[in-house]
């Protein structure tokens, strides 16, 4: 049985299409995350124009709490975390003794606690992992991937909806940047609904994201009331939006929100370069090969758990592979009219040869590029230099591609650049 969101009904009676994000195996299981509500161009063209809603239960928190929270954690995690004030957001990697990525942090500081943000399937590990790590310090470790629930807003409008439904909220972690100060890597607490919700700024798709921690027992009120304050009703049947009061229904015409699903997530993310753990690298990577090495690793800071592997690797000047973004070009399928598209597992090899040097992790036709096909690729150290040309196979059709200087394809001139760019 695959890990099932709060809000799994309301999908159903939207009809939505699900899929299962992760391996079934694995202790938390699979999770049933919505692939899309029908309308994979609509969702992706609000994403770029106005705002989406997305469900994440695939994603998950665990609690830092104590007075020794932020010097334990800088003694456990690749990033600096010395000096780190309230309402900043830190990625970061928590490897294991080897040296691999046992997580990949979003570290949340808030006044009165420290949240980590990552994958579900990495919570139960790393909460036990830096539990283990404990000695006299006043540290206390909590996963929450129970408690709390994840959404999301990505798109123009993100900021405009939160700032005009949020309400100050109560408590020792009551403050932080007002939403027209919530610059990328910032985070604050508010009041949406009725629940206390944190919200942090990750711009991964490109556009304004904003990341929402919120109380699993009240997520199906926030995502059905952020759907009302947010939705355009002027298309709906009937043209009307009567039920509104008058400033939810120039709210939404603002706004434009509509729900989305993974797929429109997904072709803006590889566009904007943003990794995924578990899909572009995971538990058995190194943090030199995945292409986020300056983003997350601190070369200047003091020990921490998998650092020898680390400066070993660092100090040899290059790992065996690296992740690199590669750009096709678009052959067109007779039958369906768009470009070839190399699906993940796709081997790559180089001009001349038939030795594979590269697997595809994600790609997608890139709407931003013209529908050209674009991928994340694993690739061996000798062929991720940029201009470097490598070629796939679709439907015993060789499809050359070429390595890209940065991971980025696309990305708004006010979003956050990615580390690299």
């Amino acid at each position: 049985m695959a890990r099932q969101s709060p809000i799994r009904r309301l999908h159903q009676v939207a009809e939505a299409s699900v899929l299962t994000y992760g391996p079934a195996d694995h202790p938390s299981g699979a999770v049933e995350v919505v692939e899309t509500f029908g309308e994979l161009e609509l969702e992706y063209a609000a994403l770029r124009k106005h705002c989406v809603l997305l469900d994440q239960p695939h994603r998950a928190v665990v609690e830092v709490a104590g007075r020794d929270r932020i010097d334990f954690l800088n003694r456990m995690v690749t990033q600096e975390l010395k000096g780190l004030p309230p309402f900043r957001v830190r990625r970061s990697f928590w490897l294991n003794k080897k040296g691999r990525i046992d997580a990949d942090l979003r570290i949340i500081d808030l006044p009165s606690r420290t949240l980590l943000e990552m994958d579900v399937h990495a919570a139960e590990r790393t909460a036990k992992g830096l539990a283990g790590f404990i000695i006299s310090e006043d540290v206390q470790i909590n996963d929450w991937s129970e408690r709390t629930h994840r959404l999301s807003l990505h798109g123009p409008s993100a900021l405009d909806l939160i700032s005009a439904v949020a309400q100050n909220a109560h408590g020792a972690d009551a403050s932080g940047p007002a939403f027209g100060e919530l610059l990328p890597d910032r985070a604050c607490v508010v009041r949406l609904f009725g629940a206390e919700t944190v919200v942090f700024r990750e711009d991964s798709c490109g556009e304004v994201g904003l990341e929402l921690i919120v109380p699993l027992k009240h997520a199906l009120n926030v995502y059905q009331q952020l759907l009302e304050a947010g939705h355009d009703r002027t298309h709906d049947e009937g043209g009307t939006s009567s039920g509104l009061s008058t400033t939810r229904r120039e709210l939404s015409t603002r706004i434009k929100l509509k729900p989305a699903g993974w797929h429109a997530f997904n072709i803006a993310r590889v566009e904007a370069g943003s990794p995924m753990y578990n899909i572009d690298f995971g538990p058995e990577s190194l943090p030199a090969e995945t292409g986020l090495l300056a983003d997350r690793v601190s070369f200047t800071k003091g020990c921490y758990l998998g650092q020898e592997i680390v400066a070993r690797m660092h100090a040899r000047g290059h790992p065996k592979q690296v992740l690199v973004a590669v750009k096709f070009e678009s052959k067109r399928d007779e039958e369906t009219g768009l470009p070839r598209q190399p699906v993940t597992g796709s081997q790559l090899t180089p001009a001349g040869s038939a030795e594979v040097v590269a697997q595809v992790t994600s790609s997608t036709l890139s709407p931003m590029l013209g529908s050209a096909p674009i991928a994340l690729a694993q690739a061996k150290f000798e062929h991720c230099q940029p201009g470097t040309v490598l070629t796939a196979v679709c439907d015993d059709e060789p499809i050359k591609g070429v390595v890209q200087q940065h991971l980025t394809f696309f990305r708004r001139a006010d979003a956050a650049p990615r580390s690299g760019d």
